[in-house]
C-alpha cells in the first residue's frame, strides 16, 4: 500500500518533485532549475510550508537530484513515480524494470531534450531508494487510444512501419487528469464528448470521448499543434527548404527557431513569451502583442473545432494549464471565436472566478465550459499508486498458488 508517493519529473535544464503524503493531504515540493550554471538553486516548501532555497551552482541533473531527494529522504515514500514525456508505443503506466528503461531509451530520438533527462532522474532514484517500487507514467499514453485515422500522418507506410513516424500527443496526464475531473463535476463522469484545453507555455488541446481521448494537437513532437510560448505550432513542412535555400539555415537552426524564437516569442518581435505580458504589452498599444494575442486564440479555437469532428456530440470543454487556469481575457477571446458551436459563455462568471480555482462559466443553455486546474503530480501519484497495487496483488495471488496447490 503506497501511502505516500515522491513524483519526479525531470526536464531538460529544471526537476520538479514532490512528495505527496497520506492520500494527497499534504505534499512537500521542491524545483530545481538554470541546472549546469552558477545560478543552479533548489527552491521549494517543505513541512509547515517552511520556504527552501538551496544554491548548488553548477549542479547538473544528478547532484540536483542527490541533494533533493536526500532532504526528502527522511519522509520515506512508498513508491516514485516519474513523468516520461515519450513512452513510444507504451499504453499505460508501467513498473520500472530493465526492460521498460530500454523502451524510454528507444525512444529517445522521438523526444531528444527530454527522455535523456527522465533516465538520469530514474537512476539516481535507483540508486538513492534501491529497494522502493518505481512507477513510469508517460504523457503519451493517454493518447494510445487514438484511431488509426487520427494518428496517421499522410506519409509513406514504411516510415510508421519501420521508425514510428506517427501521431502520439502529449500533455497525457493533464488532458486525462483534467477530462476526468470536469466530466465528474459536470455530472457525467467519464461519459460523453469533451475538448481540453491545456494553455501554458507549451498548450496542446484533446477531444475526449467517454473518458479516452480519441484526437489531439499534438504530434511526433510537441512542436505540432497550437501556438504555444516559444513554439510555432502548425507550420507548412515546406517552411524547411524555403529557409534552407532562401537563407541557407540548416536543419539545426530552423529546429531552433521552430521550438525556441518562435510561438508568442516571435509574433511580439521578441517581446515575451509569457501571456501577462503580452496582455499588458496590449493593453498599451503594442500592436505586435496584440497580434499575438489574437493569432494565439484564433488558432486554438481553430484547433478545438477541428478536434470536434472526432466527437460524436460536444457536451462541454475544459480550460487548464497556467493560461487556461488564470486568464479570463484569453478564454472569452478564444470563445468568441466558436458561437456556431452553441457555447455561450457568462462574462461575468468567467471574469469572477477566482484564479486557479475550478468553476462553470457558461450561462446554462448550451455545452459547458468550465475551467479546471490541473494536478499532474497528483494524476501521476495516483498512476503509480495503482501500478504498485496490481504488482502487490499479482505477487500475493502468485505465492498463494503454490499453497492451493497443497491444500
Amino acid at each position: 500500500m503506497s501511502k505516500s508517493v515522491l513524483v519526479i519529473n525531470c526536464g531538460s535544464s529544471s526537476i520538479k518533485f514532490a512528495l505527496l503524503l497520506e492520500e494527497q493531504n499534504f505534499r512537500i515540493h521542491g524545483l530545481a532549475e538554470n541546472l549546469g550554471t552558477e545560478n543552479a538553486r533548489i527552491k521549494g516548501v517543505t513541512v509547515g510550508n517552511e520556504p527552501v532555497d538551496i544554491h548548488i551552482p553548477f549542479a547538473d541533473h544528478k547532484k540536483a537530484l542527490e541533494v533533493g531527494l536526500e532532504r526528502l529522504a527522511n519522509y520515506k515514500p512508498d513508491a516514485i513515480g516519474h513523468r516520461v514525456v515519450h513512452g513510444g508505443s507504451l499504453t499505460k503506466a508501467e513498473l520500472i524494470t530493465n526492460e521498460i528503461i530500454e523502451k524510454i531509451r528507444e525512444a529517445t530520438p522521438l523526444a531528444p531534450l527530454h527522455n535523456p533527462a527522465h533516465l538520469i532522474g530514474i537512476e539516481a532514484t535507483k540508486r538513492l531508494f534501491p529497494d522502493l517500487p518505481q512507477v513510469a507514467v508517460f504523457d503519451t499514453a493517454f493518447h494510445q487510444t487514438m484511431p488509426a485515422h487520427a494518428y496517421r500522418y499522410a506519409l509513406p507506410k514504411f516510415l510508421y512501419t519501420e521508425y514510428g513516424v506517427r501521431r502520439y500527443g502529449f500533455h497525457g496526464t493533464s488532458h486525462a487528469y483534467v477530462s476526468d475531473r470536469g466530466s465528474e463535476l459536470a455530472g457525467s463522469f467519464k461519459q460523453g464528448g469533451w475538448l481540453t484545453a491545456h494553455l501554458g507555455n507549451g498548450s496542446s488541446t484533446c477531444a475526449v470521448w467517454n473518458g479516452q481521448s480519441v484526437d489531439t494537437s499534438m504530434g511526433l513532437t510537441p512542436l505540432e499543434g497550437v501556438v504555444m510560448g516559444t513554439r510555432s505550432g502548425d507550420v507548412d513542412p515546406s517552411l524547411h527548404s524555403f529557409l534552407a535555400a532562401n537563407l541557407g539555415w540548416d536543419i539545426y537552426k530552423i529546429d531552433k527557431m521552430l521550438n525556441k524564437e518562435s510561438g508568442l516569442l516571435g509574433l511580439s518581435d521578441n517581446l515575451s513569451n509569457d501571456m501577462r505580458t503580452l496582455i499588458e504589452a496590449s493593453e498599451q498599444g503594442n500592436e505586435d502583442a496584440t497580434l499575438a494575442i489574437e493569432v494565439f486564440c484564433y488558432r486554438l479555437a481553430k484547433s478545438l473545432a477541428a478536434l470536434s469532428c472526432g466527437l460524436p456530440r460536444i457536451d462541454g470543454l475544459f480550460f487548464t494549464g497556467g493560461i487556461g487556469e488564470n486568464s479570463a481575457y484569453i478564454r472569452e477571446k478564444t470563445m468568441a471565436y466558436l458561437p456556431h458551436f452553441g457555447f455561450n459563455l457568462d462574462k461575468d462568471a468567467n471574469s469572477s472566478l477566482k484564479r486557479g480555482t475550478e468553476g462553470r462559466i457558461d450561462n446554462g443553455t448550451g455545452p459547458q465550459i468550465w475551467v479546471v486546474p490541473t494536478d499532474e503530480e497528483g494524476r501521476i501519484a495516483k498512476e503509480t499508486h495503482s501500478v504498485v497495487e496490481n504488482e502487490v496483488e499479482q505477487a500475493t495471488a502468485k505465492k498463494s498458488e503454490p499453497e492451493a496447490a497443497l491444500a
